[in-house]
């Protein structure tokens, strides 16, 4: 387990590994909480002439995690610059901190927080010495899911290509070409325990999209009467559908979202198979949709 502040990009501290015996060092000790399954609001109607109530949905909120820390050092000295380098990396005026966790299996899983309090530091007996300190750090994680580094990616071509037969050579013998795919329903993987944000890739040209949910969400750019393209070939326009993060743009920052159809829905891939339908109006030559997205997970 290891720690990372300012927006993940600042130094990583190691939590629970040593590469030798030496000291000084940082060591997580027992007794963290809020690592497994995050919590729950609940919402419910209560009726004035029925017992109890009745359930009606629910939503993960804010994770608290608290990790309980030992530093030793070797003299007073490097005692302090562990709890500096420490108090740096976790001051949430500078970011956030990725917490990364890799059990035996070596796949690393990440969750993003922002540190809360616990480093006030004591001195009494039992919390500190000359070259020791003992700290509980209480972290929040706005985003309770964990994320791993398996970005899964799919990707199709539309329009273009060869006709299904030749028609630049003789019927018979029969020749038969590869197809390209124009508007179909897709099978999408997501091994995560939860949906998935996905953000979607697309290269012009193309003269109009849509992209529909299992459940029938769906977003798009209906085709210009004109016959003129929505993304110009060579151009790249990416959907973020995220939360936080939501945009249309393309490569150059050109925004997209008063191209939108009427009440557009930026939906989430659930979690495990489901089948989407990608239509694409493809302009003169090949359009490419890529589809990519981060696995979420309710624990590490």
């Amino acid at each position: 387990m290891s720690i990372r502040g300012k927006n993940g990009e600042g130094e990583e501290i190691p939590l629970t590994n040593f590469t030798n015996s030496r000291w000084p060092g940082i060591v997580m000790m027992p007794g963290a909480t809020g690592l497994d399954a995050p919590p729950f609001e609940l919402h419910a109607d209560d009726s004035p002439n029925l017992d109890g109530g009745i359930f009606r949905d629910a939503r993960a909120v804010a994770r608290e995690i608290m990790l309980p820390i030992y530093l030793h050092g070797i003299d007073r000295r490097t005692i302090r610059d562990l709890k500096s380098r420490l108090v740096s990396s976790l001051n949430p005026k500078k970011g956030y901190c990725v917490l990364k966790f890799v059990e035996g299996d070596a796949v690393p899983r990440y969750i993003r927080c922002y540190y809360k309090s616990g480093m006030e530091g004591s001195e009494a007996e039992d919390q500190a010495g000359f070259t020791w300190k003992k700290f509980g750090i209480q972290l929040t994680a706005y985003d309770p899911y964990f994320y791993s580094d398996d970005v899964q990616v799919a990707s199709w071509e539309f329009g273009g290509g060869e006709p299904f037969l030749s028609t630049s050579e003789g019927f018979y013998p029969l020749r038969i070409n590869a197809g390209m795919v124009s508007g179909s329903e897709v099978i999408v993987q997501n091994p995560g325990d939860v949906e998935a944000w996905p953000r979607w890739e697309l290269t012009g040209p193309i003269r109009g999209f849509k992209f529909t949910s299992p459940t029938g969400q769906s977003f798009g750019v209906t085709a210009p009467q004109d016959g003129s393209n929505t993304v110009p070939g060579g151009r790249t326009l990416t959907v973020d559908t995220r939360p936080g993060f939501k945009y249309l743009r393309d490569d150059l920052g050109a925004n997209y979202w008063p191209d939108l159809d009427t009440n557009p829905q930026l939906w989430a891939i659930p979690e495990g198979e489901s089948t989407c339908t990608v239509d694409i109006v493809p302009g003169s030559s090949t359009a490419k949709v890529r589809l990519v997205f981060q696995p979420r997970y309710e624990g590490y």
